[in-house]
């Protein structure tokens, strides 16, 4: 869009058109994820408590993940078709920096802190000093 607001002719049709695009896919995405969880806990609902704990736990992580791409991407998108003069340049600087780095970035942070061997490990490195000796031993 701001290649687009260099021109010197109307771009309303490209913004309305851009805008459709988005909501619509961006519709059928979190409309799929919605079937997907009922889905999920309608089956995991006849099962044991442990199934119905580690199922929300990793739909949790999944949602968490979906918010750190979604947020940054939908502040951008909607700040260049109507933010206009409004936002400064270093915001959409950092946003879409924010958008390419963070996702990828904290997915296996999201991911890896569920993982029992990974948790020991963390506790361990942020223990006492005192402990690491002891466990040396």
């Amino acid at each position: 869009m701001g290649i687009a607001r260099l021109s010197c002719g109307n771009i309303s049709v490209n913004i309305i058109y851009g805008l459709t695009v988005v909501l619509l896919s961006t519709g059928l995405d979190i409309v799929f994820i919605i079937m997907s969880y009922a889905m999920i806990l309608c089956s995991v609902s006849v099962t044991f408590d442990s199934a119905r704990f580690k199922a929300l736990n990793t739909c949790g992580s999944h949602i968490c993940v979906i918010l750190m791409f979604y947020a940054p991407a939908f502040f951008s998108f909607l700040a260049h078709r109507f933010g206009g003069k409004t936002v400064p340049q270093h915001i959409y600087i950092l946003v879409a920096n924010l958008y390419v780095v963070v996702p990828p970035m904290l997915n296996p942070i999201i991911y890896g802190v569920k993982t029992k061997q990974i948790q020991e490990r963390v506790i361990l490195l942020w223990s006492p000093i005192s402990t690491h000796c002891e466990n040396e031993e």
